[in-house]
């Protein structure tokens, strides 16, 4: 790691530590649905309540396009639930700037844990989309870089994003460290990529071919297979000339989906079949290979269950991004399981699943102890694997 980490800190008693972290959790009817990047932000947490230093905490939470949206993503909820699972007392401060937290903040005591309000209510002012979070406004990551004595960001989830409470304030603060979550997001997806045991075999679900081309590319280059599956396979189906009927496809992508067929011709692995319905609805489906015109596919069928299991036999390296149907429907969730079965049974793999719905598939199938690593950041993650520079790592202090 190249990036200074937490334990290249020294003398932090009694020091104030801004951490961001990825506390961009679900909520349902005001409470926390999910807890999970709760949970993995909580061992950097530990280590600075354990040196003696004040913990101010900063996340985002949804988007924020109006003043009515911050009535309902407010980060008050979530600040109950930490408290909750980490058994630590915390101030929440509903500001994100101003004399009240200024106060609150040289009042905190060593060993103490204070948290600010979704720092994207600083996007919009008096009903005006600014964006001052959004576009790492110089003067808020300035002001908010000056509350604190020094920086730990450990939310891989917006490691992608040049934003204020992350790349400004650390541009504006003298000292600057990666916290073990972010350390361990690097290591695994580093290694995985850059030394992978073999056989490497990289699965990619989601619904768009444009949204995955780069790590379609980048993954193709140095793993063994790649297997596409879900609704992005239709657009190589129709670039087979296959019928898809109804089913999600990009018909602008048909060339490019051609061309990474060619340039891949003994790597490239389409899904062959699907299981269907009339309708987007949680009914039972049937399987096809051509798509008559009035179903459209919502999971991977009985052979592409059968062809990815042959190819994960002996596997020692896996990295899955994307779920291979639409699991949050009980009739559409066998092609999911039977990849995650097949995983938690492989003896000495690696296997890694990149975040946002197929971190929350692997929860849901309570699979996640039995994976090498679950990642917390989906957008994250993949720009990770094109081997594009996150900015909010790059602006951290190097050793």
């Amino acid at each position: 790691m190249k990036k200074k980490t937490l334990y290249d800190l020294k003398n932090i008693k009694g020091k104030i530590a801004l951490v961001r972290v990825d506390f961009n959790v679900p909520l349902e009817n005001g409470k926390v649905k999910n807890n999970a990047r709760i949970l993995a932000a909580l061992p950097t947490i530990e280590y600075l309540l354990k040196k003696d230093a004040k913990i101010v905490l900063f996340s985002h939470l949804g988007r924020i396009k109006s003043e009515e949206d911050k009535r309902s993503k407010s980060l008050k909820a979530v600040a109950s639930e930490f408290a909750k699972i980490s058994l630590h007392p915390i101030t929440f401060i509903e500001k994100t700037r101003g004399l009240e937290l200024e106060q609150a903040i040289n009042n905190m005591e060593n060993r103490s844990i204070l948290m600010i309000e979704n720092t994207r209510f600083e996007d919009v002012k008096n009903g005006e989309i600014v964006n001052y979070e959004s576009k790492n406004d110089p003067k808020l990551g300035k002001y908010w870089a000056s509350l604190g004595d020094f920086f730990v960001n450990d939310a891989f989830g917006t490691a992608h994003r040049s934003h204020a409470s992350n790349v400004g304030i650390a541009k504006h603060i003298n000292e600057s460290v990666v916290g073990f979550l972010i350390e361990k997001e690097i290591k695994f997806l580093h290694d995985a990529i850059s030394n992978p045991k073999r056989p490497f075999i990289a699965l990619l679900g989601g619904a768009k071919v444009s949204d995955k081309i780069n790590v379609i590319d980048a993954l193709a280059k140095k793993a063994d297979k790649v297997i596409i599956g879900t609704a992005m396979c239709y657009t190589f189906h129709l670039a087979m000339g296959k019928k898809i009927g109804k089913s999600l496809a990009e018909p602008e992508k048909i060339d490019l989906a051609k061309d990474l067929m060619n340039k891949y011709p003994h790597k490239l692995i389409i899904a062959s079949d699907s299981i269907c319905t009339p309708e987007y609805k949680d009914v039972k489906g049937k399987a096809y290979e051509d798509i008559p015109d009035n179903l459209m596919g919502l999971d991977i069928g009985p052979k592409t269950i059968k062809m990815i299991k042959k190819e994960l036999k002996g596997a020692k390296t896996i990295i899955w991004n994307g779920p291979f149907g639409v699991t949050e429907f009980k009739n559409y969730q066998a092609g999911s399981k039977a990849i995650a079965d097949e995983l938690i049974n492989l003896k000495d793999a690696i296997t890694i699943i990149g975040g946002g719905d197929s971190a929350a598939m692997a929860i849901e199938m309570g699979i996640e102890d039995k994976i090498s690593h679950i990642s917390t950041g989906g957008g994250s993650s993949m720009e990770f694997l094109e081997g594009k520079e996150l900015p909010g790592i790059a602006a951290i202090n190097d050793k």
